[in-house]
C-alpha cells in the first residue's frame, strides 16, 4: 500500500479526509495532536505504558467516530479529541477499579502559606506532583481543575457520590499543598 503524502493546512479539511479513511490524513491528524493528547493521558494515568495505551485506543476511537464529528470552528477538533482521551483514561481507570476513599476523615488541613512557592515551582514539577497523587485524588483533581467538571458530573462519570468527589479533591489539594511547602 502506498503511503500518502499529505500536507493539510486546516483541520476541517483534515477531518473530511479522515472521515473518508485517508491513511495519510489519519497519520497527519495523529502527528499534529499526539503530543497534546499524551500529556492529557499522563495526567490521569500514572504509568507511561498505560497512558500510551489509552492514547492509542483514544485515537482508534476517534478515527472510527470521526464521520460523526461536527466542525464548529478552530479548536473544536482538539476539544473533541481531548474528550475522547479523557473518557478513554477514565475507562482504563474503571477497568483497574481504582479505590476512591469514601470516608471524610481523610481531610487534613495544612496551616500556613508560603508566598514564594510559585517562584520555586515550575510546571514540570507541578505535573510530577499531580502525577504522584493517588489514583482517586488525581482523577478527581484533573476532572475538576482541567476539565472544569462539577462534583455532580464527576460523580456521574466515575460512579461515586458528590461528597466522595469533594473529599478526593480536598485530599488532592492538601497533598499538593504539602508537597509544595516541602520543596520551598
Amino acid at each position: 500500500m502506498n503511503s500518502e503524502q499529505i500536507n493539510i493546512a486546516d483541520d476541517a479539511t483534515l477531518v473530511h479526509l479522515c472521515s473518508r479513511n485517508s491513511a495519510g490524513a489519519q497519520k497527519e491528524l495523529f502527528t499534529r495532536h499526539a503530543g497534546a493528547m499524551m500529556l492529557i493521558c499522563l495526567r490521569y494515568l500514572s504509568r507511561t505504558t498505560d497512558a500510551q495505551e489509552a492514547m492509542m485506543d483514544g485515537f482508534l476511537n476517534a478515527f472510527r467516530g470521526i464521520s460523526g464529528f461536527v466542525w464548529t470552528g478552530n479548536g473544536s477538533l482538539e476539544a473533541w479529541l481531548r474528550t475522547i482521551m479523557v473518557n478513554q483514561c477514565l475507562m482504563h481507570l474503571r477497568k483497574r477499579r481504582i479505590d476512591f476513599l469514601t470516608q471524610s476523615n481523610h481531610h487534613e488541613e495544612y496551616a500556613g502559606t508560603y508566598e514564594g512557592a510559585h517562584e520555586a515551582l515550575n510546571m514540570k514539577d507541578l505535573l510530577k506532583m499531580i502525577h504522584a497523587l493517588p489514583d482517586g485524588c488525581r482523577t478527581v483533581f484533573n476532572l475538576y481543575v482541567f476539565e472544569d467538571m462539577t462534583h455532580k458530573e464527576i460523580g456521574e462519570a466515575l460512579n461515586i457520590s458528590e461528597s466522595t468527589s469533594k473529599t478526593q479533591l480536598h485530599r488532592a489539594r492538601a497533598l499538593l499543598k504539602e508537597k509544595i511547602i516541602q520543596i520551598t
